[in-house]
């Protein structure tokens, strides 16, 4: 490659750092104040994009119609910011921070159906930018004048927000919140209005960022999840709260993605910023330019202890669920062998959530390689449909061996991102391996052996081995190796020095929960008859994640109850309207306002209450 080619290639780059800087600023803006993961902020940047097309059209096409509708597009997402955080988050600040994830991806659907009804669901292609629409060359190489004011917009808008937090009041407050947010409380700060100013700036970065590339792409609906899943990227391999951080980790990920594509290895964009990532996190847990967290001065409360259900439970429900499918037909057994699936990939997450503590926003790399490990032993290695089916899971245990050598060593949000890291590798493989797995068609013909063709039949099967998998992991719950998770999850310092190897009993709980949910993956193929990358996508573990906080994350059976209300949700709006995202969403968002701990957390306090009245 010539001196020349890798200038451009360097100059590409730059350009797409600088938009992929101004969310991650946002999202790393957010978290270091509020402690939120934001999952709506990719929402905010497609936002941002529809809003500045619509804005564009109705301004015209003229230098100052193009950029007073990315100027008010940016604002206008910014109010959008503030409903957020003065309707919904301000109202459930003091409840566990996974419900506050959880609320983000309520209003996640949300946002996505609004704007389906707003634009519809064709992609929407904006203007270039007047007088910017042409290119120059560069040794004897053309780039977009566009791109090169892109590369300028990125380090301006880091030194605005420098002299905003180092030079006024305001960042003043800001800095000291992300140092220790209970001392500005106590200082007699007003957190809600830092907060909400705090959202606002945050939601307008994202919302200029989406704005910003009405020219270089168009406004389309699946935005939302991509972007927020490269701002988590950027957010973390910078250091959460560092805005110099998001900004090298922008640059270093850009051009690494122009440069697979400039040598010809295109494919690798898919995984290059997920293995950057990964590596950053190995050798450097807290980022580039990070710090360790500020531990917080109240002390919180330890998880409520967990007890077994008693056996009344469980009998009643197995034979509740036995006796269901002769009294309706098929298409009811076909959603209770989803619920089942989901049940076992929930509470296979729930193992490593709440008893372990090791939060994960990559569950779905079991599930999905649990499925296609099904489908690869029966289509392309020839074995039985059983065979396949049981040895499946084992094939998922295996890459949780690998993976979780990894993400023990970390925790907390860091860990999470190295989960989800790993997962977009899993993906990126069964979503480029054609010949193995069918790259992006997926597989088909996954059929159940002739003796399970009906699906009474498959239900009666996937209920016993799906129940089989929750029973394993809540009998290990109760024995030694469970009361040890939870020592490693509440104490670790004291559990280290009385000789638990803290990190090698997480590693085991990491890989028996991959093995549960790759068998809970491989009954989901096979009563399917196909699979696509989906079953690994950011979407899948997302679900996971919802399931387990819809039921509550300190409960046993709070996983199982919240797969089947999030699955039988999901399906009856799928059946009545084309706009059941929100219908969901607005749901989940009521159950976090009413039960901040889950739908069987609540309904338990709600119980306990009535018992004392």
């Amino acid at each position: 490659m010539s001196f020349a080619s890798i200038l451009i290639q360097l100059l590409n780059g730059l350009a797409a750092a600088s938009s992929l800087f101004l969310v991650s600023a946002g999202l790393s803006l957010i978290f270091g104040v509020t402690r939120i993961v934001n999952f709506a902020h990719g929402s905010l940047y497609m936002l941002g994009l529809y809003i500045a097309y619509s804005l564009i059209e109705m301004l015209g096409r003229t230098p100052l119609g193009f950029w007073g509708g990315v100027v008010l597009a940016a604002l206008a997402v910014g109010l959008v910011g503030i409903v957020i955080e003065t309707a919904v988050l301000r109202r459930i600040y003091r409840a566990p921070e996974l419900f506050q994830l959880l609320a983000t991806f309520a209003i996640v659907l949300v946002i996505k159906d609004a704007a389906l009804f707003a634009w519809g669901p064709e992609d929407l292609v904006g203007p270039r930018a007047p007088g910017l629409g042409g290119a120059v060359e560069i040794l004897g190489k053309r780039i977009p004048v566009y791109d090169l004011l892109l590369i300028a917009i990125g380090p301006l808008v880091l030194a605005i927000m420098h002299l905003l937090l180092r030079r006024t009041r305001w960042g003043a407050l800001v800095r000291a919140a992300t140092q220790d947010r209970e001392m500005v409380g106590a200082l007699g700060v007003d957190q809600a209005k830092l907060f909400t100013s705090v959202f606002f700036v945050g939601a307008v970065l994202a919302g200029l960022g989406g704005a910003l590339q009405i020219p270089r792409e168009p406004a389309n609906l699946d935005l939302d999840l991509s972007v927020i899943a490269d701002a988590f990227v950027v957010t973390v391999v910078g250091g959460l709260g560092s805005l110099g951080g998001a900004l090298l980790a922008a640059v270093l990920i850009g051009v690494a993605k122009a440069f697979c594509i400039g040598l010809g290895f295109s494919k690798l964009t898919l995984v290059a910023e997920f293995v950057i990532m990964g590596v950053v996190l190995v050798a450097r847990p807290y980022g580039l330019l990070g710090k360790p967290q500020a531990v917080a001065r109240t002390a919180g409360e330890a998880p409520p202890p967990l007890s077994p259900p008693r056996w009344q439970f469980p009998v009643g429900w197995i034979a509740v669920l036995a006796v269901i499918p002769l009294l309706t037909d098929q298409y009811v057994s076909v959603v209770l062998i989803d619920i089942a699936c989901f049940a076992l990939f929930a509470v296979s997450l729930h193992f490593i959530m709440g008893p372990a503590g090791m939060v994960s926003f990559g569950h779905a790399a079991y599930f999905g390689l649990g499925a296609y490990a099904g489908a690869v032993l029966f289509k392309k290695a020839g074995l039985p449909m059983e065979a396949a089916l049981l040895l499946a899971p084992f094939c998922a245990g295996l890459f949780a061996v690998v993976y979780g050598w990894f993400c023990v060593r970390l925790s907390g949000v860091y860990l999470a991102m190295l989960t989800l890291a790993f997962a977009q590798i899993s993906w990126s493989i069964v979503f480029q391996w054609d010949a193995l797995t069918g790259g992006s068609n997926g597989m088909v013909g996954i059929w159940p052996a002739a003796w399970l063709a009906d699906k009474g039949v498959y239900y009666y099967v996937a209920l016993g081995l799906c129940g089989a998998g929750i029973a394993v992991l809540w009998r290990v719950l109760f024995s030694p190796f469970g009361y040890v998770l939870r020592a490693g999850r509440d104490s670790p310092l004291r559990a280290e020095a009385i000789g638990i190897d803290v990190r090698g009993f997480q590693w085991a709980a990491f890989v028996l929960a991959g093995t549960c949910a790759g068998l809970a993956g491989a009954v989901f193929a096979f009563s399917k008859g196909s699979i696509s990358p989906s079953v690994v996508s950011i979407g899948q573990s997302t679900d996971g994640l919802v399931m387990v906080l819809l039921g509550g994350v300190d409960t046993l059976v709070g996983p199982v109850v919240g797969a089947a209300v999030f699955t039988w949700l999901r399906d009856a709006l799928a059946r009545e309207t084309d706009f059941w995202r929100a219908g969901l969403g607005l749901v989940i968002l009521l159950i976090v306002l009413l039960f901040p701990q889950g739908l069987v957390g609540g309904l338990k306090a709600l119980y306990a209450r009535w018992r004392a009245a």
